[in-house]
């Protein structure tokens, strides 16, 4: 899109690089169905969002390096300075963010990856509401969608903010890729309405499958762990 520029792509392989040692060595950091994600070309990875480590966890076990929508709230001191430097991309909330949404944009018509958390805000992960933003940019580029839930970053009776005991088993379970199946004769705020409809449907399904199959097991790495 004319006037929008995404971050350099080298930005998202070097936080992808220091978050896999991070969730290497401080937790035991699973990636599940790696090969789900598309080794190329332009895909959205869509989480839930339960807890305060659910995107550097996803953004870090990604087989691929990607660039996150995150609430421009978060960049702000030295975290903020970081979350800039590897690559991710503010969004303002409160509003329809076209800005956020064309840099995303960008990233994808350029064959990157861009991951969204559609819930916008922690929820308990359920994925029981999301925002219209995923479907919009898949919409406009017609690049897969892969649904992926993050396990084991909520701790039990504690806020979403705390953080888990180092060492704790960690999962990011990658979801089959799939593309919006959309009717073009519908008007387009029905349109974009079903689309995001499809997505909560396709997110949700595999959260639950997710927590059923990662249940008290302990299932070695995926090959493609990164």
């Amino acid at each position: 899109m004319s006037g929008v520029t995404a971050p350099p792509a080298w930005r998202a392989r070097l936080g992808h690089a220091i978050g896999v040692a991070l969730f290497h060595t401080l937790y035991d950091g699973r990636t599940r169905h790696a090969e789900r994600v598309p080794r190329e070309g332009p895909a959205i990875l869509v989480a839930n969002h339960a807890a305060f480590l659910d995107g550097p966890l996803a953004f870090s076990l990604s087989p691929r390096p990607a660039n996150f929508l995150v609430k421009q709230e978060a960049f702000t001191g030295l975290s903020g300075w970081l979350i800039e430097t590897v690559g991710q991309i503010p969004i303002d909330r409160t509003v329809g963010d076209r800005t956020a949404l064309a840099t995303a944009v960008t990233v994808l018509d350029r064959g990157g990856v861009v991951g969204v958390f559609p819930e916008g805000t922690r929820r308990d992960g359920d994925v029981e509401q999301v925002h219209q933003g995923a479907a919009w940019i898949a919409m406009r580029t017609g690049a897969r969608i892969v649904p992926v839930a993050v396990l084991g970053t909520r701790v039990p009776g504690r806020s979403p903010d705390a953080w888990p005991r180092p060492r704790s088993v960690l999962t990011v379970d990658f979801g089959a890729s799939f593309e919006l199946a959309v009717d073009r004769s519908v008007p387009g705020r029905d349109r974009l309405r079903l689309a995001t409809e499809q997505v909560r449907d396709h997110l949700a399904s595999h959260v639950r499958t997710a927590r059923v199959d990662n249940d008290g097991a302990s299932p070695p790495p995926d090959s493609r762990t990164p």
